[in-house]
C-alpha cells in the first residue's frame, strides 16, 4: 500500500519519531513522509511510535492508498526531498 504519514509531537519526542519514520518511509517535508510499505512493517512501525507517544499532545495522521497509481501527486514551489527513483 501507499502512505503518506504526517505527524505533530512534542519537541522532545520529534526527533525520535523523524529518526523512527526514516527507517520505514521517504521523507518529503518537515513531519511528512510517504512511500510503499506493507501492512506487516505499518503495523511495525506504529507500534514502535506506541512507546513514545504523549496522546494528548501528539497527532499522527495516516493517508493510505491501495497502490501510487490511484493519486497524483503536485508539488508547487521547492521540493524538499524528491521520492522519485530512477532505474
Amino acid at each position: 500500500m501507499y502512505v503518506i504519514l504526517v505527524y505533530d509531537f512534542g519537541e522532545k519526542r520529534v526527533g525520535k519519531m523523524l529518526k523512527l519514520c526514516r527507517k520505514y518511509l521517504n521523507w518529503i517535508q518537515n513531519s511528512v513522509f510517504e512511500g510503499e510499505i506493507s501492512e506487516v512493517k505499518l503495523k511495525e512501525l506504529l507500534q514502535k511510535a506506541h512507546q513514545f507517544i504523549d496522546r494528548k499532545e501528539d497527532c499522527i495522521i495516516l493517508f493510505k492508498h491501495p497502490s501510487i497509481n490511484y493519486m497524483d501527486k503536485e508539488v508547487i514551489g521547492r521540493e524538499l526531498c524528491s521520492t522519485d527513483r530512477f532505474m
